[in-house]
This record gives C-alpha cells, sequence and structure tokens, in this order.
C-alpha cells in the first residue's frame, strides 16, 4: 500500500513497481524512477538530482509532488490526469503537457512555467500553498501597487508583492522617506509603507559603486537608518560594529 524511501540513498527501483503510494522525500541519490511505475500517491520532494519521470507509467488520480526537484526537465506526456501536482522550485520544467488536467489544485511556485496548457488553465493555482490567480502567477507585470496594499489576505498579498517586485511596488505607492545618507555608490534611502494587519515594508535603496545600478533590499521592519539596514544585510546586528574600509 505505502513505500515511504524518504531520505534513503537509494539510486533506482525495480521495473513495474506496483504501489498505492510512493515516497521519496529528500532522497537525494536518485537520478531516475523505474520505467512502468503504478502509482496513485507520488511524492519525490527534494530529490534535487532527480532528471526525469519514467517514459512510461501511470499515476491513477492521484497525486505527484515535486517540491525541489531542480533537475527535473518535464512532466512526461503519459500524465493526462490528476488530483494534485506541485512543482515548486522545478526551475527546469517549462511546460506541462497537453491535455493534462488537475482537478484539485497546481502548485507553481519558483517553477520554470510561463503559462498552461488551455487543459490545465482552469485549475485553481497555488504559489507555495497559498491560493493564487492565473495573472498573479503568470502577469505579474498587471499587478498594480494598489491592488497589494487593498489585498486584505496577508499571505496572498506577500505573493503579489514578491511577484511584483519591491523596486516596482515602491514607484508606484507613497513611500515614507525614514532617512537618507550617501557612501560611495550616492545616495542611500530608508523608506516604508505601512501594511494593514501585517509588519511595514522596510526597504534599502542603494546604488553599486562599480555600476551605478540601484537595488531595493528589504530589512527588518524596526530598521531605522540607512547604515543600520546595510549593516543587518552584512550579518552585524550591532550597526556600530559594521564599519567597512571599502565599499564595491
Amino acid at each position: 500500500y505505502k513505500l515511504d524511501l524518504s531520505g534513503t540513498k537509494l539510486k533506482s527501483l525495480p521495473e513495474g513497481l506496483t504501489v498505492t503510494s510512493l515516497v521519496f522525500n529528500g532522497c537525494t541519490a536518485l537520478t531516475s524512477l523505474p520505467e512502468g511505475l503504478d502509482v496513485a500517491f507520488l511524492d519525490v520532494s527534494g530529490c534535487t538530482p532527480l532528471e526525469s519521470l519514467p517514459k512510461r507509467g501511470n499515476v491513477r488520480i492521484g497525486a505527484l509532488i515535486a517540491n525541489g526537484c531542480r533537475s527535473l526537465s518535464s512532466i512526461p506526456t503519459w500524465l493526462k490526469a490528476l488530483s494534485r501536482l506541485s512543482i515548486e522550485d522545478c526551475i527546469r520544467v517549462t511546460k506541462l503537457p497537453a491535455g493534462l488536467t488537475v482537478s484539485s489544485w497546481l502548485d507553481v511556485a519558483g517553477s520554470g512555467l510561463k503559462n498552461l496548457p488551455p487543459s490545465a488553465k482552469p485549475t485553481p493555482l497555488r504559489w507555495r500553498d497559498v491560493p493564487v490567480d492565473y495573472r498573479i502567477a503568470f502577469e505579474p507585470r498587471k499587478i498594480k501597487g494598489k491592488e497589494v496594499l487593498s489585498e486584505e489576505n496577508v499571505e496572498r498579498r506577500r505573493v503579489m508583492l514578491q511577484q511584483m517586485g519591491f523596486e516596482r511596488f515602491l514607484k508606484q505607492v507613497d513611500a515614507e522617506i525614514l532617512d537618507t545618507d550617501h557612501d560611495a555608490g550616492g545616495e542611500r534611502r530608508l523608506l516604508r509603507v505601512r501594511m494593514e494587519n501585517d509588519e511595514d515594508l522596510v526597504c534599502v535603496s542603494v546604488n553599486c559603486p562599480s555600476t551605478g545600478r540601484q537595488y531595493i533590499i528589504r530589512v527588518p521592519p524596526r530598521t531605522r537608518t540607512c547604515h543600520q539596514g546595510i549593516a543587518w544585510t552584512a550579518g552585524f546586528d550591532d550597526p556600530k560594529r559594521y564599519k567597512p574600509i571599502k565599499e564595491t
């Protein structure tokens, strides 16, 4: 019924393996799964060397959980129907098979997907377990700063902010300037945006001395000076101890 091989160092399994639930969570020696695999639930989360799923097999109206499989390059075409599919951080998975349907939910956070096949577009989407819509997942350029501020669900708001990016968000909202100073790259600014029912968003705006490129760095909400924020990014809880000889 269930074969749980989490954390083991197994490199292979017998061809034609049939089991209801197969769990390989965190198995870091596995590079492939056996041909003819027949399961109802398959969890290969954290199997970072896993490069491919079987060319022939069957997942019977169940779930495929492949979070963190950074070497996995594709989802096989024989997968036609699932209840749940999670490909969080599967950065090499850039498309799903045509005709695939997912009835319950599909988590696409950090994957290489840019869109979905028509058959999967009606599927409820998630972003690290947070329910999102197609636009948040695949069209983040359409997200507006005022939408982020008006979103009542804190977790969904955080996803929207992550997808939108701090730089674009801060340009569209009335951020409060808490502090300014100068370093080798020029002016630094400490910016704050108050978030309803959540901690404030506080960021340091800095410029790279060598390229002139601007960077927006999120820092703890209680930060009150630019120097304190930059010291924190360098690992100093006490900003008085952060005294760089040269900044590049």
